[in-house]
């Protein structure tokens, strides 16, 4: 598992006061971009050099508990499958202050060219490190 901490901002917030619920994507997606950070380069090198992107193809939220402005939250990421070119993951957000499970996330991705658009399989750097997450 990888924990990524990351502070509620004020933008973040709805007219109730609350995370509004597509942020919880930001949230997620921040983590992925901290744990590719082993990588050589990081994520910023995966995508603007090797061209291989992660895009999105699947992403289910159950929310639990609301996060505020001023909260941190505690994204716990778990590589649930590593296919040839698909990578699963369940995202755990938990408030820091109490911890109290907020939402959890349901999430799949592809490793794709992105000047393409095209799958390839997963490079085997990255592999190796979603291979040290695996639940």
């Amino acid at each position: 598992m990888f924990r990524f901490e990351r502070p509620v901002r004020f933008v973040e917030v709805d007219a109730a006061r609350i995370v509004f619920f597509g942020r919880f994507c930001d949230y997620c997606h921040d983590a992925l971009e901290a744990l590719f950070e082993r990588l050589d380069g990081g994520y910023p090198r995966l995508t603007m050099v090797r061209d291989i992107g992660v895009p999105t193809v699947h992403i289910a939220f159950d929310f639990k508990a609301p996060l505020r402005y001023g909260d941190v939250a505690l994204v716990d990421v778990e590589v649930l499958r590593i296919g040839e070119r698909s990578i699963g993951f369940r995202h755990t957000l938990t408030r820091k202050a109490d911890q109290v499970v907020c939402a959890v996330a349901h999430h799949v991705v592809v490793t794709a060219r992105i000047s393409r658009i095209e799958t390839v399989p997963i490079p085997d750097d990255l592999r190796a490190l979603l291979g040290e997450h695996l639940a």
